[in-house]
């Protein structure tokens, strides 16, 4: 999903202590735009996978375009309600019952993982459903995923996701349970779900006559250039038409993607045994952008580009190129972010900026070796001066408070 990103508008020019994550809400408008589109074109519902962007002082941007969240946890769910204040619809790979007991009041549609799942809390779900209305839908796993790294494929022989289509019980098994929802996709098009799509159909669609909705799940790359739109729209609709069925889609990154970016100092720079200059920053990809080494991939870095995509193609570096591994100021060997050309040289106090950084990194990032939390702060590039505000700032007391 790589571009080479260039930025008219400049990030780092904020009197802001380093590092900070800066998110651009012009760009979570584009975003929307597209969303609320698609929910306009379909009648489908869009919801925020809080799993991937959870920071609630941008909600405000989102609320007036999206149908709700889809909440993973408690937390979500309270955050959701209390911060987004739609629909919530939650999905966890199991529940205890204190859990379900805290849960039950605020959720609009509950998902489990398992047939043992809902007889374990049947009891408790016809309780709530006396007093207001409560969808109730089981996960289903296609056992078919195009996902390639295997941490984030969710059909392994592995997977603890849903329920495959040789253990569900008969149709009237059903009883209680009104919707589906499968998540096989990570970043992909809508090509993707078309092949999807005949799988769950082909495994699960003898059920659908009994359902009111499905959940699409999430990984819908709906606000990536190039996306196919036209080919969504026209999917959903058909399966809406066939099948009389509701649909939902939850994708996280589509909300946030190309709004966020990593604003980092350079510290020093040391040469190392394959005499390429080292650039230290003060922020991290273990620490403030887990996903770098957990994909793994290179994250995008405005006026700079990847080597491996110079040399993935025949033509000789240009002149004038400077070469730097970009690496982390913790003690983690492997806490590099990434091998970058440079058409200046860095030097030390230099701000450098990485692109597309809203998505799970806010929600995943840690205080590993005590490091400082980045910033988080708010612009608006289509206003005059940026809007620039700071959201949240962190010290001291957020690390010990963590500890014990």
């Amino acid at each position: 999903m790589s571009q080479n990103f260039t930025e008219s508008f400049d990030y780092s020019a904020f009197k802001i202590p380093t590092p900070y994550y800066v998110i651009d809400r012009a760009k979570i408008r584009r975003n929307m735009q597209i969303l609320q589109q698609v929910q306009q074109r379909t009648g489908c519902k869009i919801l925020l996978a809080m799993k991937a962007f959870s920071s609630w002082g941008f909600f405000k941007d989102m609320v007036p375009y999206l149908s709700g969240v889809a909440a993973s946890s408690i937390n979500e769910v309270r955050l959701g309600k209390e911060e987004f204040g739609k629909l919530v619809q939650l999905y966890s790979p199991a529940y205890s019952k204190e859990e379900i007991k805290q849960v039950l009041p605020m959720v609009d549609y509950l998902v489990l993982n398992s047939e043992s799942q809902y007889e374990l809390f049947k009891s408790l779900i016809k309780k709530e459903r006396k007093k207001r209305k409560l969808h109730c839908g089981y996960r289903i796993n296609p056992e078919y995923s195009e996902v390639t790294t295997e941490i984030y494929n969710p059909c392994t022989s592995r997977s603890r996701f849903g329920i495959r289509s040789e253990v569900m019980h008969n149709i009237d098994s059903l009883s209680g349970i009104d919707g589906f929802h499968f998540h096989t996709m990570c970043q992909q098009g809508s090509d993707v779900l078309v092949r999807t799509l005949e799988l769950v159909e082909e495994r699960f669609g003898k059920y659908f006559k009994k359902l009111k909705w499905i959940n699409f799940g999430g990984g819908h790359h709906i606000t990536r250039l190039g996306y196919d739109v036209d080919q969504l729209c026209d999917v959903i609709n058909d399966f809406r038409k066939r099948t009389g069925l509701d649909v939902f889609l939850e994708p996280g990154e589509a909300h946030v993607l190309y709004s966020g970016y990593l604003v980092a100092t350079v510290l020093d720079i040391n040469v190392n045994q394959s005499s390429i200059d080292v650039v230290v920053v003060d922020t991290s990809a273990a620490a403030h952008m887990p996903d770098v080494l957990e994909m793994p991939y290179t994250p995008e870095l405005i006026g700079a580009r990847k080597v491996y995509e110079i040399l993935d193609t025949d033509s000789p570096l240009e002149e004038g190129r400077y070469k730097y591994i970009i690496g982390s100021k913790t003690c983690l060997s492997g806490d590099l972010i990434g091998e970058y050309l440079f058409r200046k040289p860095l030097k030390i106090g230099d701000r450098i900026v990485f692109a597309d950084m809203s998505q799970y990194t806010m929600c995943k990032n840690t205080v590993f070796n005590g490091l400082q939390l980045p910033s988080i702060v708010a612009c608006d590039s289509e206003v005059p001066g940026g809007a620039v505000e700071v959201i949240r700032t962190f010290g001291y007391e957020d690390f010990k408070s963590r500890l014990s």
